[in-house]
């Protein structure tokens, strides 16, 4: 289960594949995805997404950046490989993804979870969907239009 709509969002630091601490409240309004492993298929295909978006998301005034567990050092290999125009993430020990109730329980790898946070720090939306990761940023674009 996901935070809720309408929650206040948990704030975090995180190092970034910029080299600089990530700090959520810092970076407001903004989207965050979690997703479990760099250079995985669906984790590819959901970055690549994003990134397909990128300039639809730029418009709408809305950053992203994708969280999973991956070291910086692969975070920077994959974002390379794949021209991702946009920052990951790194929550090595978990700790921001269990926050964000983004871990599978038992095995611990974070699930595929993507938030719209305003400038407020609420949360404005919730996409859950493990296998379609090409919805994610479907969803949050239709949410974001809706909200403008």
């Amino acid at each position: 289960m996901s935070l809720k709509k309408g929650s206040k969002a948990p704030d975090f630091v995180l190092p970034s594949t910029s080299d600089e601490k990530f700090r959520l409240s810092e970076n407001l309004p903004c989207i965050i995805y979690f997703y479990p492993k760099d250079f995985t298929p669906g984790c590819t295909e959901e970055a690549c997404s994003f990134r397909d978006g990128f300039e639809e998301l730029r418009n709408l005034e809305i950053p992203v950046f994708g969280i999973s567990k991956d070291s910086i050092p692969t975070h920077k290999k994959f974002k390379q490989k794949h021209q991702l125009p946009f920052d990951l993430l790194s929550d090595s020990d978990g700790s921001t993804c269990k926050k964000y109730k983004a871990l599978v329980p038992v095995i611990g790898i974070p699930k595929r979870i993507t938030y719209l946070i305003d400038q407020e720090m609420q949360i404005k939306a919730v996409y859950n969907d493990m296998f379609g990761a090409r919805k994610h940023l479907d969803q949050m674009i239709k949410e974001l239009k809706r909200n403008n």
